[in-house]
């Protein structure tokens, strides 16, 4: 037992300092990569990005028309993790008018691409196959004979097959779809299904056994980006036309690099000050908290790196207003203990107690967060959305770190002798 006293504060500190490597550095190993900071995606306002003029393929599209279009295209971007982003319709010219950030390196990122991607149909069939109907490449063709369409899915999802271990796209159909499933697999037994997006062919899977349940499946050779863009695409519904995209054209930022350099230095002598007077204060739990507060960042970072979130400056602000909400659940933590300490219990009890006392205020005040930054989520649009994004990632950590990491550190680091002092606590 004595082997192991400490152990835990030094597994945690290395989990940290690694954490924060990645997030400055990002690390590729045996060509598995992961991208800290430098595979983050800035908005509009700090790196500029692209405007593009959308045109329907049919003549005087309604304004309804324009109007479905413009909020599914606003569901694939949100699908996509692009809140920065301005959405307009002209119905007098019959135009939708999008603007959209960069990607995460200027050098990869295609904007026609990105703009023929949120413009696409998106129109799934899955259809009788004609064994003659195939192309040049042996390729099956469209039939015609629809089983089920994209209005017959209500939910997708990405699941790795158990048998091929392959990725596949799942599909939740609506009771009409899962009606009409089961006849049409039921009389195509022993035969294969065709699955087309607008025309494009997917796969043509064989029928083995009528399919029950409103479940069915898309399988092809998809990497799991493209089984993910795939169920997304599907998911945000099929666009009423097909959307040419004209006069794209570069945007520059409205605040430029030098915003973002000011605020990432401002963030850093903050992150300082705070340290110093946490370790100050309430000395060895301060410095703890520290330790713990760095975690915070590095895995804020990381997240909204992996997670391809566009990060705006009110994205900037959740990340800030998160480590304010760190703090503070430390603070609550460090003058729990302190009490205890000064009642006249013992270190170990004391920390026990403190940690025990803290829980319900912490919880309390994040969840209230949480529930703000749903509600900003849910009801809020653009960069707002971005704001509670990272509120939310940044609450939800702050909560694990302060709690879990803290407390693991604080009750390790109690079992050395050389820290058994009550001074080194503040009292």
């Amino acid at each position: 037992m004595r082997s192991n006293k400490g152990l835990g504060f030094i597994v945690t500190v290395i989990v940290i300092l690694f954490l924060s490597y990645l997030a400055v550095n990002g690390l590729n190993l045996f060509g598995f990569e992961i991208l800290g900071v430098e595979g983050i995606r800035y908005g509009t306002d700090i790196k500029g990005g692209v405007n593009a003029v959308l045109y329907p393929d049919t003549e005087n599209p309604s304004k309804e028309e324009l109007e479905i279009a413009k909020t599914i295209i606003g569901k694939r971007l949100d699908a996509k993790q692009i809140y920065d982003r301005e959405l307009t319709t002209e119905p007098q010219n019959g135009r939708i008018i999008v603007s959209i950030p960069w990607g995460k390196g200027e050098t990869d990122f295609n904007p026609q691409a990105t703009i023929d991607d949120i413009g696409k149909t998106a129109l799934l069939t899955f259809q009788e196959v004609d064994e003659t109907k195939v192309d040049e490449r042996g390729v099956f063709l469209p039939t015609g004979r629809i089983v089920i369409q994209g209005t017959d899915v209500e939910d997708t999802g990405v699941v790795k097959d158990p048998e091929t271990g392959r990725m596949v796209v799942a599909l939740d159909l609506s009771e009409e779809g899962a009606i009409k499933f089961e006849e049409g697999t039921g009389r195509l037994v022993n035969q294969r299904i065709a699955i087309f997006m607008d025309d494009q062919f997917i796969s043509a899977p064989t029928v083995s056994q009528k399919i029950t349940g409103g479940s069915a499946v898309i399988q092809g050779y998809f990497t799991p980006q493209e089984a993910g863009d795939l169920a997304s695409i599907i998911k945000s519904g099929a666009l009423p036309f097909s959307l040419e995209a004209k006069q794209v054209n570069s945007i520059s930022p409205s605040l430029g690099e030098n915003a973002l350099s000011v605020i990432v230095t401002a963030g850093i002598v903050s992150l300082i000050l705070v340290f110093l007077y946490m370790s100050l204060y309430y000395r060895l739990p301060g410095l703890i908290a520290s330790i713990a507060l760095l975690g915070l960042v590095a895995g804020q970072l990381l997240l909204i790196s992996w997670f391809g979130i566009t990060l705006t400056l009110p994205g900037i602000a959740g990340i800030i207003l998160s480590i304010g909400t760190g703090v503070d659940a430390n603070v609550i933590i460090n003058e729990r203990i302190l009490e205890e300490l000064r009642s006249g219990k013992t270190l170990g009890a004391a920390v026990d107690r403190g940690f025990k006392r803290a829980l319900t205020a912490i919880l309390d005040g994040n969840l209230t967060t949480l529930i703000a930054a749903a509600i900003l989520y849910m009801f809020g649009t653009g960069p707002i959305k971005g704001f509670a994004v990272t509120l939310f990632l940044g609450v939800t950590l702050s909560f694990l770190t302060a709690v879990a990491a803290s407390r693991t550190m604080t009750k390790s680091v109690g079992n050395m002798q050389i820290a058994k002092n009550k001074w080194l606590y503040g009292a």
